[in-house]
This record gives C-alpha cells, sequence and structure tokens, in this order.
C-alpha cells in the first residue's frame, strides 16, 4: 500500500512540475506598439485591438503572427512579430520530460516574443 502511495505521489509531481515553460512564463507577453504619427489602428488577425501608442497581450504561437497599423491618409503597414526559443523550455528535460514540452509545444511557449516593442514609421499616402 505504500509503494501505491508513493507512486500517485511521485506521479503527481512529476506532472505538476512539467510544461516549465508555460508555468514559469506565461503563454502570452505584452507587447508595445508604437508609430509616427500616433493615432495608428493596431490591428492582429483581422480584428482591431487597440490605437497606438499602445501595448496587448499576444497570446504565442508557433504560427507565424502579424499585425498591421492602418492610420487614415496613410498607407498600411504589416508587421511580422519575431520569435525567439524560451529557454525556460530547457527544464522540461530535467523535470517535465516529453510531456512537458508537448505542453510547452501546444501553448506556444517554447519561444517568445522578442522584440517586446514596435516602432513604425508609417508613410503618406501620394
Amino acid at each position: 500500500m505504500k509503494n501505491k502511495l508513493s507512486i500517485v505521489l511521485s506521479l503527481g509531481i512529476i506532472l505538476s512540475t512539467t510544461s516549465c515553460a508555460t508555468m514559469f512564463t506565461g503563454s502570452k507577453d505584452s507587447i508595445t506598439f508604437a508609430s509616427n504619427p500616433e493615432g495608428a489602428k493596431v490591428f492582429h488577425k483581422g480584428i482591431e485591438k487597440c490605437v497606438t501608442p499602445c501595448t496587448l497581450e499576444i497570446p504565442r504561437s508557433l504560427s507565424k503572427q502579424t499585425v498591421t497599423f492602418e492610420k487614415e491618409g496613410f498607407n498600411s503597414k504589416e508587421v511580422k512579430l519575431t520569435k525567439t526559443f524560451n529557454p525556460v523550455t530547457l527544464l522540461n528535460i530535467l523535470f517535465g520530460g516529453i510531456i512537458g514540452v508537448g505542453i510547452d509545444t501546444a501553448t506556444g511557449s517554447i519561444t517568445k516574443y522578442s522584440p517586446k516593442k514596435y516602432d513604425v514609421e508609417l508613410e503618406a499616402k501620394q
């Protein structure tokens, strides 16, 4: 009986320490957007999210993420959000194994957005 309880407790501890990057760094990043001139609408996935200057919580994702800046009288500008590897994911090798890496991959937490601020220069329409 003690052996079974020890196994159950051990499994519980192992499973609770998986997905280190998701637990420690979350699955979203706060990104600040600014434009010159100010007052541009910022669209993410086709939905207006804010007006510059502003800060958004953008969910991490393995897929390509872009935002579009639009202001009347100016050409719209699409910007690709760049990502880097999230080193906290490496903790899964020690503690979480394949389960943790799988969770971090599914939530997009194996990457993080970098830089955290985008300044965009909008060009006037001719």
